[in-house]
């Protein structure tokens, strides 16, 4: 799997339920087999994606997509969120 493939079917899950969250892509990356490349651990230790998936994901949305740090899910953009890619829920 790419970073490529990942990002795809984040944007997949994305289209058919409306958010994605990180735990579940991260899930996608390490089974069945570990995929290292798509993911990190990061300084809190906790497994993330890796830079790579992200900035495909990134470029597949054109900031349609809005990430809810809190709760580690990225969700499509409202009227009422505040400008950038972070938002609070």
């Amino acid at each position: 799997m790419t970073p490529e493939d990942l990002a795809q079917w984040m944007y997949s899950r994305l289209q058919d339920q409306g958010c994605v969250y990180q735990d579940e892509s991260v899930g996608k990356a390490l089974y069945p087999t570990s995929n290292e490349h798509l993911y990190r651990v990061n300084d809190d230790g906790n497994i993330v994606l890796a830079t790579g998936v992200l900035a495909a994901f990134r470029k597949m949305d054109n900031e349609k997509v809005v990430w809810v740090k809190p709760d580690r899910y990225w969700r499509w953009r409202c009227s009422t969120d505040e400008p950038g890619r972070e938002q609070r829920g």
